[in-house]
């Protein structure tokens, strides 16, 4: 087990509050703000532990980039460190959400404003986009080209035509990626320390106990029980980040459960892009919107149990594997399931992208089978807005906040013109 260093408490708190109030742009952005504070500035992390650190978290379920933070805090000062660093990575974002959620909620069928949310769907299709480029150069590497890109088709074809499950299309890659793996690691593995699997079975027991507990505060209203649990089974299965997940918790939400409609989906994601801290905060927007179908303490109860359900799982997942990073980044079999399910991701992501830009720009789309438009419903205004959007960041490459406030001011013009 790394040892503890000893970082005061209080230059830590500050160092993750500044880390939480700036880490907007997603996990990109994200991740490099943590390097230049934890590895260039402070140097509490080396780039070899730092790298490590985060083949680790992209192999959790979860926000990697908020659990990077935690354990990074929990490397510098345990447990009580993890919580504040990951806490802090949160709230700031959580906060703002909500607000955003409630002011939905009261003015979200404003004609102006939905000019508004227009202009910010449209640079979201291109942020998807963005988002599955980046992802796809990291994704098929050297040696790796041809079976990852079957992999991405396949996963593509089984989501979109299919309608698989994401969690099995996620399960399925990782298992093929595990018996592809290399047998031997290429050094061996460390020796775990004396004691490290009884308090790995403490810490496992106490966060288990944590998750579970809102459950009974709830047991009285079926909303409430129905939310809490469908976040916090989407907790474990949210391997790929958020963009990843979307479709499926689309899919659950829109058609399984009815609780939104596809457009107040499309807005929740747009405005989670707005905040800061990990994107799956989507996750407290939608059960906000959905609770303030009820009532405004309906909203609030939902978007707390949706944040302890979805967040809750990172401290269990950091707490309990750290004391094994070592040990777990020298088994190649791993290394293997991980590179397997990243291809998948690429192709859940094709699939999120193509149902972004139907949505946005068609006004009806069939989704009885695959998802296909109805070339008559064409937008004109959203395919303007579109181009406009892909014109800031791809050619002139405008950060992710300047965009979303250039757009969000477009489709207002546009709301004003016509």
């Amino acid at each position: 087990m790394p040892t503890v260093m000893t970082v005061p408490l209080s230059t830590l708190t500050r160092t993750f509050a500044r880390i939480g109030l700036l880490s907007f742009g997603g996990p990109a952005a994200q991740i490099a703000l943590m390097h230049e504070e934890l590895v260039e500035r402070h140097k509490w992390l080396t780039e070899k532990q730092y790298l490590s650190a985060l083949s680790f978290c992209m192999m959790l379920p979860g926000p990697e980039a908020m659990q990077l933070c935690t354990y990074a805090g929990w490397r510098l000062r345990g447990i009580p460190g993890g919580l504040i660093a990951g806490t802090l990575f949160v709230l700031p974002g959580a906060l703002v959400v909500l607000a955003l959620a409630l002011a939905y909620a009261t003015w979200g069928q404003v004609p102006l404003v939905q000019s508004l949310f227009l202009g910010i769907q449209a640079a979201v299709v291109v942020i998807v986009v963005q988002a599955l480029i980046k992802l796809a150069k990291r994704a098929f590497g050297p040696g790796f080209m041809a079976e990852g890109l079957a992999l991405a088709a396949l996963a593509f074809l089984a989501i979109y035509a299919v309608h698989l499950p994401f969690p099995l299309i996620i399960a399925a890659a990782g298992l093929w990626g595990a018996l592809r793996g290399a047998v031997t690691a290429p050094e061996p593995a460390p020796v775990l320390p004396p004691g490290t699997a009884r308090r790995t079975g403490m810490t496992v027991v106490t966060f288990l106990a944590l998750w579970v507990a809102p459950f009974a505060l709830v047991a009285g209203s079926e909303l409430l029980t129905e939310i809490g649990l469908f976040f916090s089974q989407l907790a474990v299965v949210t391997f790929g980040g958020a963009y990843a997940v979307l479709a499926y918790m689309t899919q659950e939400v829109v058609s399984t459960q009815g609780w939104l409609t596809t457009q107040e989906m499309i807005d929740a994601l747009g405005l989670a892009e707005t905040t800061p801290g990990p994107l799956i905060l989507v996750t407290e927007f939608t059960a906000a919107l959905t609770g303030a179908k009820v009532s405004l303490g309906t909203a609030l109860a939902a978007a707390a149990l949706t944040l302890w359900g979805t967040f809750i799982p990172c401290f269990l997942w950091i707490f309990a594997g750290a004391p094994y990073l070592e040990w777990i980044t020298h088994q190649p079999r791993l290394a293997g399931a991980l590179r397997a399910i990243t291809a998948a991701v690429v192709g859940v992501i094709v699939n999120l992208s193509l149902w972004f830009a139907l949505h946005v720009l068609f006004a009806e789309v069939h989704t009885a089978g695959p998802a296909l438009p109805v070339l008559s419903t064409l937008q004109p205004r959203a395919l303007v807005l579109t181009v406009l959007a892909a014109v800031l960041m791809l050619a002139l490459r405008r950060g992710m906040a300047t965009t979303l406030a250039l757009m969000a001011l477009a489709g207002l013009a546009t709301g004003l013109l016509t």
